[in-house]
């Protein structure tokens, strides 16, 4: 077996014609033989050059609205046969089957179809035959055959050809091969993904799952561990949607914060309010809602001052001059926001190592998502978190009702503590946190933790008493016990909203009861892990 191996008859069948003509063009003028189908053939006749139909080289025209044209021996005779095999070539010459040494093929946009909420019908008219069945033939033979499934790949097969006299080496087939084998299986995982769905099979039977390139990253959450970036193609706005105007290349740990920061500032409509996240290592250190994104920002940041140095900071509105001023004070990794004004830009463009992503628009919070979670042997899948709870919802079960304004931060703070990795206890006041407790392994260590950071920062801008008094009060799941509780009122806070669904829900009633509290019922937990 030789290493090289000359290309001399291609089969393009394409349906993102993208640079398709330029490829022809190339091709033909380094003496290689044109096979095509349907609009593909066209458009390469139409730009001048000698193209035979695959009908011809077949003996059958296309049939069935294009369904049928090239599953068929001179075809996959072609793809398929080993040049170094007596029999198969033999096979070859007696049947007059032309070896193809190039497959051009890029599928029907299936993916293009779903994006844009095709009807059932359509979608099954968008599922390719044909060419996963040619992409797999000349992959399997990629010994003697090229495979081409993407545009960007164009390129590098006219360098290869033109770098070994208009011939391949065997490891650019095989790293040909490989991605052809990847493109049809993010496809078949397309269509086996929708269908489920459409057919409502909540839990099927085979699960796929598929992902493109997005970024190389340098290391993963540690320099140790390799890691890579991959989108999904559902094109959610976003940190893997986002356009990077500036700053150094995100790393793991920048993406993973930057979407939790992105998804929790979601929750607030900038049609109703302006509202930022400050985020680090995933949890909140500071959100807020204010009259303008500055009043926001300062809020948040005067949360927890010490865990925003180096954080991540996400906007519900485009970027103004006077809040880019206030961020760029101090050490921020990332700002994200769904645009920026050319003043903000400018402010920014001074700080060349502070990642600016923008993206056109906010996530829909209650958008329907599937979420995946790597275990040993397996893979966890479920329904994102989309839980809403709207003011009809709440349930009063203390003697004392929360004020109007009380039932604000309550809601506030409901929203923020879905965000918080469990346990999860939230104290907000007047649309701002003042105080974050994550992560810990007793509600009761959650609260301690959140009224200490709410105590530290009113030491440090001077403040006579905590934040945390006259607070509202989050927990993201029930408490167990009372204890949590009371640790919340003696921090300051004059209202709770929680879950319930303990066993001891009326034991922690009389607590908030006996304390002056107020407290509500949600029905609906947020554990986040």
């Amino acid at each position: 077996m030789t290493d090289l191996h000359p290309v001399r008859r291609a089969l393009l069948s394409v349906s993102d014609k993208s640079g398709l003509i330029d490829l022809g063009k190339a091709l033909a003028a380094r003496g290689v033989e044109l096979l095509s189908t349907g609009g593909s053939a066209k458009a390469l006749r139409d730009a001048g050059l000698t193209v035979k139909d695959v009908a011809e080289v077949t003996g059958f025209p296309e049939m069935m609205d294009g369904r049928v044209k090239t599953l068929h021996p001179m075809v996959h005779g072609g793809l398929l046969a080993l040049r170094d095999n007596d029999t198969h070539v033999a096979a070859m010459n007696e049947h007059g089957i032309g070896a193809i040494d190039l497959l051009v093929v890029n599928l029907y946009p299936f993916e293009a179809a779903l994006a844009r909420g095709a009807g059932y019908d359509e979608m099954i008219e968008n599922i390719d035959i044909g060419g996963p069945a040619m992409i797999r033939a000349a992959s399997k033979n990629h010994l003697f055959v090229n495979v081409v499934t993407d545009v960007e790949d164009y390129d590098a097969l006219l360098a290869e050809l033109d770098a070994n006299d208009g011939q391949t080496s065997y490891a650019f087939r095989q790293r040909l091969s490989q991605i052809a084998y990847a493109r049809t299986a993010a496809y078949d995982a397309a269509v086996s993904t929708w269908m489920a769905g459409a057919i409502d099979e909540q839990t099927p039977r085979r699960r796929a799952f598929a992902g493109e390139l997005k970024q190389t990253l340098r290391y993963g959450e540690n320099s140790h561990q390799k890691a890579a970036f991959y989108t999904d193609g559902t094109n959610r706005p976003g940190v893997a949607t986002a356009v990077q105007l500036q700053g150094k290349e995100l790393s793991y740990n920048n993406i993973n914060d930057t979407d939790a920061a992105y998804e929790l500032v979601a929750e607030f409509d900038p049609a109703e309010t302006a509202a930022v996240a400050i985020i680090k290592h995933a949890n909140p250190c500071g959100v807020a809602k204010g009259a303008t994104l500055t009043e926001a920002y300062q809020k948040a940041f005067d949360c927890d001052r010490t865990s925003a140095f180096g954080g991540i900071v996400a906007l519900n509105q485009p970027l103004d001059a006077e809040t880019a001023t206030k961020i760029v004070e101090i050490f921020t990794e990332v700002v994200i926001a769904p645009g920026a004004s050319d003043e903000a830009k400018a402010i920014f463009a001074a700080k060349k190592n502070l990642r600016l992503l923008l993206t056109d628009g906010l996530p829909d919070t209650r958008a329907a998502q599937t979420a995946y979670k790597q275990v040993g042997g397996g893979v966890l899948v479920q329904d994102k978190d989309v839980g809403y709870v709207g003011m009809d919802d709440l349930k009063v079960v203390t003697e004392k009702a929360p004020t109007d304004e009380q039932m604000q931060d309550l809601l506030f703070a409901w929203k923020v503590a879905k965000h918080v990795k469990s346990n999860a206890i939230v104290y907000v006041k007047a649309n701002a946190t003042v105080g974050v407790g994550a992560g810990q392994m007793s509600r009761l260590d959650s609260a301690n933790v959140a009224a200490s950071k709410a105590q530290r920062m009113a030491d440090e801008l001077g403040l006579d008493q905590s934040l945390a008094k006259g607070s509202a009060v989050a927990s993201d799941a029930f408490f167990p016990f009372a204890d949590g509780l009371l640790e919340a009122a003696a921090a300051g806070a004059t209202c709770v909203i929680q879950p319930g669904g303990s066993m001891r829900d009326e034991e922690v009633i009389a607590a908030a009861n006996e304390q002056g509290i107020a407290m509500v019922f949600t029905g609906m937990r947020h554990f986040r892990h």
